[in-house]
């Protein structure tokens, strides 16, 4: 069932009829753990889009994706479809939803108009529950961040996640 475009939303993973999409990339920050719960959480639910998972500013994302500027896609979420259409911040976490079976409803209804602003606010919601998922007793007087594990670093790119 196609849909039809809403200028004034996000883009529409859907692209309108035939060329639409089979795949997307999600480029996600595997040092950050939101990111990282993020991504078990759409990997484990049933998709109608396969997604595949590759870590943000890696050698892989770099090869993959040449043209794409890989710092930005630390600061923000950043989706990559196999017709090349790229999707980043409140656009990349509308195809996420998109891509799966039981939220492709959700994301339909959160990208309408009256719902954006109410959709942006849960992801910056999300975005900000990142320092509360930091563990307290990983908070140390040298690392008053809690990133104190091997896959961690002090900082998630500019300290925020998208």
């Amino acid at each position: 069932m196609s849909h039809p475009p809403r200028p004034d939303g996000p883009p529409d993973p859907t692209a309108h009829g035939g060329g639409g999409i089979r795949a997307l990339t999600v480029l996600y920050d595997a040092h950050c753990p939101l990111c990282r719960t993020a991504r078990r959480w759409l990997a484990e639910r049933p998709q109608l889009v396969p997604l595949e998972f590759v870590p943000a500013g890696s050698a892989q994302a770099r090869r993959r994706f040449p043209g794409l500027d890989h710092d930005a896609t630390l600061r923000d979420l950043t989706v990559v479809a196999d017709t090349g259409a790229v999707y980043a911040g409140d656009g990349a976490w509308f195809a996420c939803l998109w891509a799966l079976a039981d939220h492709r409803e959700t994301a339909d209804r959160l990208a309408r108009p009256r719902l954006l602003p109410l959709a942006r606010r849960l992801i910056v919601t999300a975005a900000a529950l990142r320092e509360r998922l930091r563990e307290p007793q990983q908070r140390t007087v040298d690392d008053p961040t809690g990133y104190g594990d091997a896959d961690d670093r002090p900082d998630c790119a500019d300290d925020r996640c998208g």
